[in-house]
């Protein structure tokens, strides 16, 4: 398993993870959630949603780092457009008790360097996780090696350095996701019988329980750029979806396909919007199988629905030169 990581700073100890945010006996009126990944986001729109006053500090310049940046951008306008104050390019210095004793005074720093305060109820750290290995003795197993974060080194099939003790799962720190866990111990099964099995990593599909979600599969636009041998097709189309329209809500949606363009294969798709991560899970089938654009240009549609956007792209958005080296036929 993980554990949440808290940095050292002034104050720290007065900061919540997750881990004290899910039982919270009250909802605070006002709340500073520090971090950009998918925990921040999420916990954002949670507490939001409860009607607290949510800052969010990101010191990137868009949240959920590793993601496209396109399906970033739309998920921070659609915080911002909710009223959750997004500080990007931001970072934590401080945190403190303010005068009045029963609230907190998070100090916050810009990349420019200018320094100011946000007062709220509680503040929550939301800056990653470490594997959690402390208390296993790992200490009295010298061949059981440990990277600089903790995790547990592993081979190619999930055995450590000393004969016959494996580990999988958060505390290798390859993909922490519970299904991948699962995928690992089952592969950890599957050799212990006596059939050696690997993990298998590629088209692992993910999402974030934004509002609305953001779900994704394959090769972001960015990964595919240094990646990919020769040519990218991008497809991008954005819309309002109706249920959106027919409330006067203004949340967008976005859908994006990434294909190499000497073979067609789709190497990537990513989604931000109602249902997209129902959506993606079908999508993933289909691109772990090889499926190419023409596939999805033939597949018919089911109307009306958002997840018929995937096979009715037939304009491409734009064209990119890749920077890969070796042979075409990119591996996801």
């Amino acid at each position: 398993g993980g554990r949440a990581f808290v940095p050292a700073l002034p104050g720290k100890e007065l900061c919540d993870t997750s881990d004290e945010a899910l039982v919270y006996d009250e909802i605070p009126k006002r709340m500073v959630i520090v971090g950009g990944g998918y925990i921040a986001v999420e916990f954002a729109g949670i507490y939001s949603g409860f009607g607290a006053e949510v800052h969010v500090v990101c010191r990137k310049p868009l949240p959920l780092r590793g993601f496209d940046d396109e399906c970033r951008q739309l998920v921070l306008d659609n915080l911002v457009k909710t009223g959750i104050h997004v500080h990007v390019n931001t970072s934590p210095v401080s945190v403190s008790k303010s005068e009045n004793g029963t609230s907190l005074s998070v100090r916050v720093r810009t990349a420019e360097g200018e320094e100011t305060s946000i007062e709220c109820d509680k503040c929550m750290f939301a800056t990653g996780r470490r594997p959690n290995v402390q208390n296993l003795g790992l200490e009295n197993v010298p061949l059981v090696k440990q990277g600089d974060n903790g995790k547990i080194l592993v081979d190619d099939f999930l055995e450590t350095g000393q004969k016959g003790v494996w580990a999988c799962g958060d505390v290798i720190d390859r993909i922490q996701l519970t299904p991948v866990a699962l995928m690992e111990g089952m592969a950890l099964k599957e050799t212990y019988q006596g059939n050696p099995t690997k993990p298998d990593y590629e088209c692992v599909a993910s999402a974030v329980f934004c509002q609305p979600p953001l779900a994704t599969v394959g090769m972001t636009e960015e990964e595919a750029k240094e990646k990919v041998v020769g040519e990218i097709d991008v497809y991008v189309e954005g819309f309002r979806p109706m249920k959106n329209t027919l409330s006067g809500r203004d949340e967008r949606s976005l859908m994006k396909m990434i294909v190499e363009t000497a073979t067609g294969r789709v190497l990537g798709a990513h989604m931000v919007g109602p249902d997209s991560p129902e959506i993606m899970q079908g999508i993933a089938v289909a691109i772990k199988a090889g499926a190419t654009k023409s596939v999805f240009d033939s597949t018919i549609g089911i109307h009306p629905s958002s997840a018929e956007e995937f096979v009715t792209m037939r304009t491409m958005t734009r064209r990119v030169q890749c920077k890969g080296e070796g042979v075409a036929q990119s591996k996801i």
